[in-house]
């Protein structure tokens, strides 16, 4: 299975040299600028990384009832993409078995430091979310927020996510959306002037390179063989401009742009154009699993 997205190639298009090799490029973006380091302040300290976390989930209220951190205790849950562990800290301090893995080396140390001041052990590794080193059947609950669309190729982070979920575990994944109001922001800076369209655009220019975006059949199409799928849309902070500007939007018009921005007509008209898809969907138990063996054939193959 594999969705095919305007201007990007298919996993079966994507040579394994072209694969690596944006793999390469994408771990080289977020070490030099791991996630949400923006709102890290000060010195690498409990107080700073504290300051973190609040900055992240008042941006974000979502994370906390999509994640259920709160139903956690004894589960044994992997997070794919910790970034600078603001989540996983959150799995530890609800009492779960967590790990967590990133492909930024440097991410990975700034999430081990925020959970050693925290006072916890932390199981974190450099990984590739394509190739899981874990084996099968082995986690309850699979998590990763705003990370497969980074990779080449999604398709198999989900065929992997399947593979090491127990039978009945949960995988809890956020992809962008398209069409978004950061589409459509980042298509009139970017996109309009050079006819491209706006997934191009959001390809070509939000975050890592080639960032995917899915409309919500196609991700939906990207959880085949999951149970109970359920998919909500919730805006971004830079669908509402409440993140900090990034260096390239420091212009005297995009300043005044944050300043106007019309943030409660956008709330109350503007939902189906969140750039946040939170998916949900449950690993089928016992006789289930092998009823969709040849859907999960299909997924590897990809």
């Amino acid at each position: 299975m594999c969705v095919l997205l305007s201007g990007s190639k298919s996993p079966s298009q994507m040579s394994s040299a072209q694969s690596s090799q944006l793999k390469d490029e994408v771990q080289d973006f977020w070490n030099a600028e791991p996630c949400g380091s923006r709102y890290l302040e000060g010195a690498e300290d409990f107080e700073a990384f504290d300051a973190h976390a609040r900055s992240r989930y008042a941006l974000e209220p979502h994370i906390s009832q999509f994640a259920k951190f709160s139903l956690a205790r004894g589960l044994r849950v992997l997070e794919i993409g910790v970034g600078m562990g603001a989540d996983y800290l959150e799995w530890l301090r609800a009492g779960a078995d967590a790990t967590g893995i990133d492909l930024s080396a440097i991410s990975i140390e700034r999430a081990k430091r925020r959970c050693v001041l925290a006072g916890y052990e932390p199981d974190l590794r450099v990984a590739d979310a394509e190739r899981l080193p874990f084996a099968a059947d082995t986690f309850d609950v699979v998590y990763s927020y705003g990370v497969m669309h980074h990779t080449p190729q999604p398709a198999q982070c989900l065929a992997e996510a399947w593979r090491v979920l127990k039978p009945g575990g949960e995988a809890r994944i956020m992809l962008y959306h398209h069409p978004s109001l950061t589409g459509m922001m980042l298509w009139l800076r970017y996109g309009a002037w050079r006819g491209k369209s706006m997934r191009r655009t959001v390809f070509d220019h939000l975050e890592s390179p080639e960032t995917k975006t899915y409309t919500k059949a196609e991700g939906r199409a990207l959880m085949q063989g999951f149970e109970s799928v359920d998919i909500q849309q919730v805006f971004s902070p830079g669908d509402l401009l409440l993140n900090a500007p990034s260096a390239r939007f420091q212009s005297a018009v995009c300043r005044l742009a944050w300043k106007l921005y019309p943030r409660f007509l956008v709330r109350k008209f503007s939902g189906p154009w969140g750039l946040f898809l939170l998916i949900s969907g449950r690993k089928p138990r016992g006789d289930e699993v092998s009823r969709l063996n040849a859907c999960q054939g299909i997924r590897k193959s990809t």
